[in-house]
């Protein structure tokens, strides 16, 4: 398969998942990890679940692909995401040492890839991750839009 097939497939993994953050009452996001053409990590969002703030689904993806590989270095993977990562969860890919992240939908208030902020790009780091933006961003945001909107006609987002 080429790169870009290999994107869309991996992202739709995302996407699943994504559901399942949402079919938990979580904001839907999810991810994979992919090494040499395998999930080797996923995660979906669970901070409420989980009773943790970290557990964003980039971070569950890197843990569940760190216990896979048995290492907290992931190099030569690529990380799939149905939102663009906050800083916290830049900071974990590039201590990861992701090689590449792909992500779905952009994120103006807090994304840190070009959305708020650029920190993946910022040049005090000792490792670059090579992004590629918007790989089924409209279903990505499609989610997102349909989560919040229900949110709001229920009543206040509990926490």
């Amino acid at each position: 398969m080429d790169t870009e097939t290999d994107d869309t497939a991996f992202m739709h993994r995302a996407l699943e998942l994504a559901a399942r953050a949402q079919s938990h009452g979580e904001v839907p996001i999810g991810a994979v990890v992919a090494h040499r053409d395998r999930i080797v990590g996923e995660g979906w969002n669970r901070p409420i679940a989980r009773h943790d703030p970290t557990a964003h689904a980039e971070i569950e993806a890197l843990r569940d692909a760190g216990r896979t590989l048995g290492t907290y270095r992931l190099p030569a993977t690529t990380l799939y995401v149905t939102l663009e990562p906050c800083a916290m969860c830049v900071g974990a890919l590039i201590h990861a040492r992701i090689a590449r992240l792909v992500f779905g939908a952009d994120d103006p208030k807090t994304g840190a890839c070009g959305g708020a902020l650029c920190l993946i790009e910022h040049s005090s780091h000792n490792h670059s991750i090579a992004v590629h933006a918007g790989v089924l961003a409209e279903p990505s945001s499609a989610l997102l839009r349909a989560f919040f909107r229900g949110r709001r006609c229920v009543g206040a987002y509990k926490s």
